[in-house]
């Protein structure tokens, strides 16, 4: 029975020997200790002192570019704002428009995408999402008195009916795979859009229910069609570089702000 128990030692203490031996001097091993450690974005934002927000500026509640104060403005501005001060850095704006949001994306004009951004795989194919902020979808906004004329794609989708969109964004792909018979008008001032509707010069505009709810506000004409209950279902998050330190903070940071009250403050804000 003991040189049974001492061949098993022997067999095991070799075994062990023999793994520690190979570890050591595997080719995995002796690159991964002379590997350098790549550093994180977020490393390079706190080492350069400034966060580069990318925004498009028209589309309200969630960023908006005032031509008179010549600053930004909104939802996810402010948010913006909070997310320098959690970072300890400034925050600088970086102009982009929907036709040319992802391709500024890829060139990295800006380090991360803020302002009303919705969630879709095509987007995801090059970068990364935070945590969703918000749950969305399309629906249409229309003059009061043509509210009952427009409630399903059914009633829209129609000749003579005249659906006005913004180019390059997910409201033109959604009119585009969904409209056949009614004209889509395509219209590239996205804050002048809805002024087109109240002149008669289009009858309704399919957009986030959020967008909704806001413009019929801003102009008591229209009228936004069961917001509650939107065509699709979507979501809002940030757009961020392929760096998941980086959005290992963000997504924390967010999920702070959303459980703190934070979001929910400068979401009342811009809204009510």
């Amino acid at each position: 029975m003991r040189n049974v128990k001492g061949n098993r030692f022997v067999t095991f203490f070799v075994t062990m020997l023999l793994a520690a031996i190979f570890t050591v001097s595997s080719p995995l091993a002796e690159e991964m200790q002379t590997a350098p450690v790549r550093a994180s974005l977020l490393d390079g934002i706190l080492t350069r002192g400034h966060i580069l927000v990318g925004t498009c500026g028209d589309y309200k509640p969630f960023t908006y570019f005032d031509p008179k104060s010549k600053k930004f403005e909104g939802i996810d501005i402010d948010m913006a704002r909070e997310l320098g001060k959690s970072l300890g850095v400034k925050v600088r704006f970086v102009k982009t428009s929907w036709p040319n949001l992802m391709k500024d994306f890829q060139a990295g004009k800006f380090d991360i995408g803020m302002g009303g951004i919705s969630v879709n795989l095509g987007r995801q194919k090059t970068g990364l999402f935070s945590i969703s902020y918000l749950k969305d979808g399309k629906a249409p906004i229309t003059l009061k008195e043509n509210a009952e004329k427009f409630q399903t794609l059914e009633q829209i989708d129609k000749p003579g009916v005249k659906i006005i969109v913004n180019p390059g964004g997910t409201n033109e792909k959604f009119a585009r795979a969904k409209i056949k018979q009614a004209e889509i008008i395509v219209y590239d001032d996205n804050v002048t859009i809805f002024d087109q509707i109240v002149q008669g010069k289009a009858d309704l505009m399919i957009t986030d229910a959020v967008e909704t709810v806001l413009q019929q506000k801003l102009r008591p004409a229209l009228v936004a069609v069961h917001p509650d209950k939107p065509f699709t279902y979507s979501e809002k998050g940030y757009l961020m570089p392929r760096d998941m330190i980086f959005k290992a903070f963000v997504d924390q940071w967010l999920h702070l702000a959303i459980m703190n009250g934070t979001w929910q403050e400068i979401y009342d804000k811009w809204l009510k």
